[in-house]
């Protein structure tokens, strides 16, 4: 059976729909936990409310995101969709903020590179999000990169052998 990448494509976007709101809220919650301890009653029905509000924001976020950016010509395309989910971690971060959670202590690549995740919610793998993702990111990965190399040959660009 062949994988096209508009297949790939839609495979990955419902995969990564289904988990956003669910690691969102994770983010939020495991954050506060290990920073600030468990929360008193009335401040865990707060922080639970602006974490699932947070949350479907950044659902919405990912999906228009991914919708507009797996939606170009892979040759226009500038952000990959864990990109898309690094950048959806000012969501949860907003939250914990409102909160007074204190940033976390991270190396200075990490800063360096996400100077913004102040409590290091990026995603490096699809695992670290939901391991559901893994599956369909590697074949989205690997269906991208069997058109750019098509193209390429047909371009001349690459040896066809």
């Amino acid at each position: 059976m062949s994988v096209t990448l508009e297949s790939a494509t839609a495979d990955l976007i419902a995969a990564i729909d289904a988990a956003t709101h669910e690691w969102l809220v994770r983010c939020v919650m495991k954050t506060y936990v290990q920073q600030l301890g468990t929360p008193r009653l009335a401040v865990e029905e707060e922080l639970i409310a602006a974490a699932q509000l947070a949350a479907e924001q950044g659902r919405a976020y990912v999906a228009g995101e991914l919708s507009t950016e797996l939606g170009k010509d892979v040759d226009e395309q500038r952000v990959n969709p864990l990109q898309v989910l690094r950048n959806a971690v000012t969501f949860p971060t907003r939250v914990l903020q409102e909160f007074g959670v204190p940033p976390i202590v991270r190396d200075e690549i990490d800063v360096r590179m996400m100077p913004d995740d102040v409590f290091g919610l990026s995603p490096a793998h699809w695992n670290d999000v939901h391991e559901s993702l893994l599956e369909p990111g590697v074949i989205w990965g690997a269906a991208k990169a069997h058109k750019v190399l098509q193209r390429r040959r047909e371009e001349g660009k690459l040896d066809p052998s």
